[in-house]
């Protein structure tokens, strides 16, 4: 087999974000950019997360939430090329620039079935129950989500996020030191926002949330189940860097740092 390659060798599309979705991202810890991956990639996924399911179904009756986790993907995959053969993977690049994201090898294909009333208590931080082999804490620069079908009501079986409390946790494993990260899995002691928010967009739409954002799963009282792909993405300095990047939000992000600093 192949060394899988860090980087891509293909030139994807070109895309930035604005600066208004720099701040959001900055301000709120996530951002949802419209139309960025195409009618073609989207359609040749959904045809591959239908292969999946139907190969291992959900139990019968299912309500709520249902995962696949696809290992070791090749850069051909339908579902990577989401992320890789769209405006995605470029996004990201160009928001923590100079680093760049390590093309990575695993996506979550994340499922909500109707009809599910719930509403998360509240939030949790991914990668920290377990942690790794290693004992490291999972933790990683961004998650990247693509929407597979729509969701622009509230309802849907969106996620929920807690806006600015990236940076609240950022604070707070500032003071108590990175280690506090694991000692107070699944979510540090920090203050959350009255109001919780469902993210909303429709299909092809981008996802990207900072890893220290608070966000949990959503009920589905539609009529139709949700699908989304998720990939967690690490810069290729952010495992020799993961402290600095848990007591500082914007470590990895100085294009999203020098969208603060101007008018």
């Amino acid at each position: 087999m192949k060394k899988r390659p860090n980087n891509l060798s293909i030139d994807p599309p070109k895309m930035d974000l604005t600066k208004k979705q720099k701040r959001s991202l900055a301000h709120e810890g996530y951002v949802v950019v419209p139309n960025v991956v195409d009618e073609g990639l989207i359609a040749a996924a959904r045809q591959e997360v239908d292969s999946l399911l139907e190969k291992n179904p959900a139990p019968e009756n299912h309500q709520g939430f249902h995962f696949h986790w696809c290992n070791d993907v090749t850069t051909s995959h339908p579902l990577l090329n989401c992320l890789t053969q769209s405006m995605a993977l470029n996004i990201v690049n160009l928001a923590i620039a100079p680093r760049k994201v390590q093309v990575p090898d695993q996506v979550q294909v994340s499922f909500n079935f109707p009809t599910w009333d719930h509403r998360p208590g509240g939030p949790h931080l991914d990668g920290l129950t377990p942690p790794e082999a290693s004992g490291r804490p999972g933790t990683f620069t961004l998650l990247a989500g693509i929407f597979l079908t729509d969701q622009k009501v509230a309802d849907m079986g969106n996620l929920w996020v807690w806006p600015g409390t990236h940076s609240a946790n950022a604070d707070f494993f500032d003071r108590q030191g990175s280690d506090a990260l694991l000692a107070n899995a699944p979510y540090p002691p920090t203050a959350l926002p009255k109001n919780p928010r469902q993210v909303v967009g429709g299909a092809g739409d981008l996802l990207l949330a900072h890893y220290l954002l608070g966000h949990n799963m959503g009920g589905n009282l539609s009529s139709s189940v949700r699908k989304v792909l998720y990939f967690r993405l690490r810069s290729e300095t952010h495992r020799k860097d993961w402290r600095a990047c848990v007591t500082d939000p914007l470590y990895e992000f100085a294009p999203i740092r020098a969208a603060l600093e101007t008018r």
